[in-house]
């Protein structure tokens, strides 16, 4: 039997506690996987920002990319490695340059998900650019922002067509306030979206691979209380409409990782929010459900490395379409949506792998948890987020919810 190595790289910006983590966890496995007639074990190294050559091959068999949602040359040497060299990532790097918050909501409004009423709305302001006061005066027309905030309705919501973590993000309640943040809104390209006003819970669902975390949110509380440490009790139907949402979005733009958000009025869920490829992944956030996101890494990056799965650099929206323009309930459209996710996404092959050859990973991840070294990670990242006088008590905070998730997922 062939001794073979597949080498995993990070691809990091900020990112601190989670690679001590991961990194930690893979060192303490040690672990030879037996696949396709090869003896397979695995390194992991942390890819540097360096000028390259377009013909270089590269020395990673998978890559967890962190960066190229916001940083070019890290995201155009990715682009490289998979044209030239096979590399897989997670997340697909065209995708996520291409496909922003607007697009999902048009992708998933076209495939029948309850997508709240949401208008555009032009840049209250704009950076200078040749031919663009010509072009304004040639075909902008004036618009009455009152008029369509009375065809939206109230509540509300105004938001950047894309980005993340809240940025210009402003509820609406009257006219007064629509109007107030828009002319705050600078040169932001605006969405303006009917709120799910009443509902009775917020859930954010984290996928990786195949597998979904499902998580009660709090949008209203403090970052480190957003997400919270339970799942709102949804079970049963609800939560696997929750899990085929997740994997449908995922599937279809070809994001291994990104959270889906979905608010439930009545029994009905409406996803708000759901390109957020590349989530959070800090422990001052994630806190109780951080040692789930190691172990659901660990699980992903190993099977698409052993297996060598191949990258999908384009998207195939077709079948997806095709169901869509049936007359099947939206239910029955859901579950086939879902069932091509969890084609794309190897779900069977996936389970056998790990039921095969990663039966002791939770064991090792809840044992890791305990040690000092796990609490040192934590530290670590709280000190950077947290002034002197409240490094001890958040660092305590999180390491209590940790050992919270150590009890109640108990070996």
């Amino acid at each position: 039997m062939a001794d073979e190595r597949r080498v995993i790289g990070l691809s990091l910006g900020a990112d601190l506690c989670w690679p001590i983590c991961y990194e930690a966890v893979l060192d303490e496995l040690d672990l030879t996987v037996r696949h396709d007639g090869a003896s397979i074990r695995f390194d992991v190294a942390r890819v540097t920002i360096e000028p390259f050559y377009l013909r270089q091959p590269v020395r990673y068999d998978v890559v967890i990319d962190r960066l190229t949602h916001w940083y070019g040359t890290s995201r155009e040497w990715i682009k490289k490695a998979i044209l030239m060299d096979g590399l897989y990532t997670f997340n697909n790097p065209w995708s996520i340059q291409s496909n922003e918050k607007h697009t999902s909501y048009c992708a998933m409004m076209r495939l029948g998900m309850p997508i709240p009423t949401t208008w555009m709305v032009p840049p209250k302001a704009y950076e200078p650019q040749p031919d663009l006061d010509i072009t304004l005066k040639r075909y902008a027309r004036m618009f009455d922002l009152r008029e369509l905030g009375d065809q939206v309705g109230y509540p509300a919501f105004i938001k950047p067509y894309d980005g993340g973590g809240w940025a210009g993000v402003s509820r609406i309640d009257d006219a007064d306030d629509l109007q107030q943040a828009y002319d705050e809104s600078g040169t932001y390209l605006m969405h303006l979206q009917q709120a799910v006003d009443p509902h009775d819970l917020f859930i954010r669902c984290i996928g990786l691979g195949p597998q979904v975390r499902v998580v009660r949110y709090d949008s209203g509380a403090p970052l480190h209380d957003r997400y919270t440490t339970d799942d709102g009790g949804v079970e049963g139907a609800q939560r696997r409409h929750l899990i085929d949402t997740t994997l449908t979005i995922n599937a279809f733009f070809g994001w291994d990782f990104n959270s889906c958000e979905a608010l439930r009025q009545g029994e009905r869920w409406h996803p708000i929010d759901f390109a957020n490829p590349c989530p959070d992944s800090q422990v001052t956030s994630l806190h109780y459900h951080f040692p789930w996101l190691i172990a659901a890494n660990l699980r992903w990056s190993r099977f698409c490395a052993a297996t060598k799965r191949p990258m999908r650099p384009n998207l195939v929206w077709q079948p997806f379409f095709d169901i869509a323009d049936t007359d099947a309930p939206y239910d029955e459209k859901l579950t086939a949506y879902a069932a091509i996710a969890r084609e794309r996404l190897q779900a069977d092959e996936f389970r056998d792998f790990c039921d095969e050859h990663l039966p002791h990973l939770d064991r090792a991840v809840w044992n890791f948890f305990g040690t000092d070294r796990a609490r040192e990670a934590v530290r670590a990242k709280v000190d950077v987020m947290y002034p002197d006088h409240e490094v001890d008590d958040f660092t305590e905070l999180f390491w209590s919810r940790i050992q919270q998730w150590r009890e109640d997922e108990r070996p």
